[in-house]
């Protein structure tokens, strides 16, 4: 399970990439993204929430990062602040501001949400450093 776990892991902050890169284009065209944009999203949101349940089942099962750091820094990275944040996208998104461009929010914070991802694999694979 951990091997699995660790090979997701991988393509967590690679799909907020291409969701943040997915936003600024079509900010940048200004034109909407298409329906496989709201797809990726909803992908990505599963594969977040089967980490973090996989996650929880190694750390009950006493398998936990080896790291250099403070290991409680994995689990922050990887599923609390998203998580967060995707609560607070949601929110934000259908807000009256931005209730005509929903996309843009969630761009943002695909993007916030690939550099707390990515750190949180760094710190999972014990690339702590500092």
């Amino acid at each position: 399970m951990t091997e699995i776990h660790r090979y997701v892991a991988y393509s967590i902050p690679t799909a907020f990439l291409v969701l943040a890169l997915w936003a600024l284009v079509s900010f940048l065209r200004n034109k909407n993204p298409n329906d496989w944009f709201w797809n990726l999203l909803g992908a990505i949101q599963v594969v977040i929430a089967i980490q973090v349940i996989v996650g929880a089942i190694l750390f009950m099962l006493g398998d936990r990062p080896e790291t250099s750091g403070p290991q409680w820094l994995h689990y922050v990275y990887g599923g609390l602040f998203p998580g967060a944040l995707l609560v607070f996208g949601h929110r934000w998104a259908q807000s009256e501001r931005f209730k005509n461009i929903p996309w843009v929010v969630f761009g943002v914070v695909a993007f916030v949400c690939f550099g707390l991802t990515f750190r949180a694999l760094q710190t999972g694979l014990g690339w702590f450093a500092g």
